[in-house]
């Protein structure tokens, strides 16, 4: 199985065939897709003006998709390195029980879903890197009452959701499906009593 240098290697070469070098790309967020798989794709996309089912993209467009697709790997691996070193030094130091942010990296290893939008057609707008140095500012921060990602306030608890965590916060303004450690707790308690009005507005 091919990873992920090796196929974007195939993306960006110029005499391949360009159904190829679409499908490299796409097999590439089966390595790293930080919104989800489906949610990836749709975003870049979208930022780089190809159809998702278009078959011949223009070959600079799906290089710029690459760019920024391995950008922001670069910005998850530097995290990824840090987290591990940070690990090591705790267990050294007798700090053998994970913590929350600790459970919530476990279901991100290797990158799928690190800000994991339930929505496919609903994600943040800016660069995947931006995004994912946002998040992961929060992540050594102290819990706000905002999304992380776009700053949004408004915050919904989920109980449908269709990945790992079944359940949690969902920013209504960029669609990430909000890491919990990053929120405060009232603002987790604001996100499940908007839950509790909108179900009882609709029945």
């Amino acid at each position: 199985m091919a990873g992920f240098r090796s196929l974007a290697r195939q993306v960006r070469d110029p005499r391949g065939d360009l159904a190829l070098r679409r499908y490299s790309l796409r097999k590439c967020l089966e390595r790293f897709a930080p919104y989800g798989h489906r949610a990836t794709w749709d975003h870049l996309c979208s930022r780089h003006g190809f159809g998702p089912d278009d078959r011949e993209p223009d070959p600079a467009r799906l290089v710029a998709a690459l760019d920024e697709l391995e950008e922001a790997r670069a910005v998850w691996l530097a995290y990824e390195k840090s987290f591990a070193e940070r690990r090591r030094r705790e267990k050294h130091d007798g700090l053998r029980r994970p913590g929350s942010i600790d459970d919530w990296h476990r279901r991100t290893w290797g990158g799928n879903g690190i800000a994991r939008c339930d929505n496919p057609r609903v994600h943040p707008s800016d660069p995947l890197g931006e995004v994912l140095r946002r998040l992961i500012t929060a992540l050594g921060a102290a819990p706000a009452a905002a999304c992380p990602v776009c700053a949004g306030r408004r915050i919904v608890w989920r109980q449908d959701l269709h990945n790992e965590p079944w359940f949690g916060p969902v920013c209504t303004g960029c669609g990430v499906v909000v890491p919990q450690p990053v929120l405060t707790n009232d603002a987790l308690r604001a996100a499940k009593r908007v839950r509790g009005w909108e179900l009882a507005s609709v029945a």
